[in-house]
């Protein structure tokens, strides 16, 4: 299996991108607060997101010098958006069994909302797997902004 991460994405490049949302294997959208390191991020794992020793499906966001107040808004607004149940461990918040979303015009909608709601800009990832050579060319992805991922 060959998978392919686009980096550094800005919205216009996912809200232009043409792919099959059932190749994406993650997506994160990172939000920098600030240049001192407050950042929040919200990503979806296809396959789950790890905790301890099992994997729980649903939208995650971590937090990294975020007030406990601005946490509790992203949480809420994350689940007025997607539903499931909150869990919190460590620096993360799982919303655990929400709506999980994949395609661009979703994942660049919901940065647009994360950088309005919060005031925050934002930088898009995207991982892909088994995506073809054509499938790139048609993906309207930028091709400098890929990052292959060695091994299978």
């Amino acid at each position: 299996m060959s998978r392919l991460r686009y980096w550094k994405l800005t919205v216009d490049d996912v809200r232009k991108a043409e792919y099959d949302p059932k190749k994406v294997l993650i997506w994160e959208i990172k939000c920098p607060k600030d240049d001192k390191g407050a950042v929040f991020g919200v990503y979806s794992y296809r396959n789950g997101t790890p905790w301890d020793y099992e994997s729980i499906k649903g939208i995650v966001f971590y937090h990294n010098m975020i007030e406990q107040e601005e946490v509790d808004r992203i949480t809420k607004f994350l689940k007025e958006k997607f539903g499931g149940e909150p869990a919190e461990k460590s620096s993360r918040i799982f919303l655990k069994g929400s709506r999980e979303i994949y395609s661009p015009k979703e994942i660049a909608d919901l940065a647009v909302q994360l950088g309005d709601n919060f005031e925050v800009s934002t930088e898009l990832t995207i991982e892909l797997e088994n995506f073809s050579v054509p499938e790139q060319e048609k993906s309207n992805l930028p091709a400098g902004k890929i990052l292959p991922i060695p091994g299978q």
